[in-house]
């Protein structure tokens, strides 16, 4: 089976083209393309297929194989990869996911896509809906203290087609999130576990984010998870309507159009390689 590697700021999947490929147990396989040490190594797979509603389809799978609705840097590849591969000749692509119709600004260079601007659509704050127990049973969770470990963190709940939790912190770049992310992410407020974003605000326009990913544990970068976590700073008052997210492997440009209700992901996707593998 032919793939190919990609990665936004580091956040890599494994790309297949189900046009031309067919994979009978995609669970099953994003697990074994994703292992770092006996399959190919990535944070999920990621699939590029028809769609009645879109210009096409993706669908993406975390590394222990669950599906995923959405993912901000893998999205920006796909857009790549079709232009790239000529599946395409347009530099405004719509992707249908699994939640709702993305669409995509690409930015060619030499005939090649090298960053992507992408239309998120609206960030939502009701917390049935993330979802997210508040737990002061208010509509939305903003700035409510949760304990987690024994220690109390002030969270901020926001989804951008899957749930993501925000707190903010100090040095971030040294906190173990080895031993805290697996607590979020488990945490009994998230029916549906949670992705989990530690950040650490450097100005009203700048901030330093880590993640920690359901399914998948610290990734270099989520598209979604610095949507997230803009929104979040900018309705707790801390950060203007355009931030610059510094994640491990890169930075991404996040606007939030308050008129639109909107929420605009900018940054680079990159190719690493290509190649086949047994399914």
């Amino acid at each position: 089976m032919k793939f190919t590697k990609m990665h936004g700021c580091g956040n890599d999947y494994v790309y297949v083209n189900v046009f031309e490929e067919q994979i009978k147990d995609e669970n099953q396989f994003a697990i074994k393309v994703s292992d770092r040490h006996f399959g190919i190594g990535s944070d999920g797979l990621i699939t590029i297929g028809p769609s009645e509603v879109a210009d096409f389809r993706m669908r993406m799978y975390n590394a222990d194989g669950s599906e995923g609705n959405m993912c901000g840097n893998g999205i920006r590849c796909v857009g790549k990869y079709v232009y790239d591969h000529g599946m395409t000749d347009q530099t405004t692509v719509t992707v249908e996911t699994k939640s709702g119709i993305k669409t995509l600004k690409l930015h060619v260079t030499d005939g090649k896509v090298d960053s992507v601007r992408v239309n998120m659509g609206a960030p939502v704050l009701e917390a049935e809906k993330i979802p997210a127990i508040s737990p002061s049973g208010s509509e939305k969770v903003i700035h409510e203290m949760i304990q987690v470990e024994g220690k109390e963190y002030p969270v901020t709940c926001v989804s951008m087609g899957n749930p993501h939790c925000i707190t903010q912190m100090p040095d971030v770049m040294n906190l173990d999130i080895e031993k805290i992310g697996p607590a979020f992410e488990h945490h009994a407020m998230f029916p549906d576990r949670v992705n989990t974003e530690f950040i650490e605000i450097l100005s009203r326009s700048e901030v330093n984010m880590r993640v920690w990913e359901r399914g998948s544990g610290e990734t270099l970068a989520c598209g979604t998870g610095a949507c997230a976590t803009a929104v979040a700073c900018i309705v707790n008052g801390l950060t203007d309507d355009r931030v610059l997210v510094h994640l491990v492997g890169g930075d991404l440009h996040i606007t939030y159009d308050r008129n639109e209700n909107t929420v605009y992901l900018e940054g680079p996707a990159t190719t690493v390689f290509t190649g086949e593998i047994e399914e």
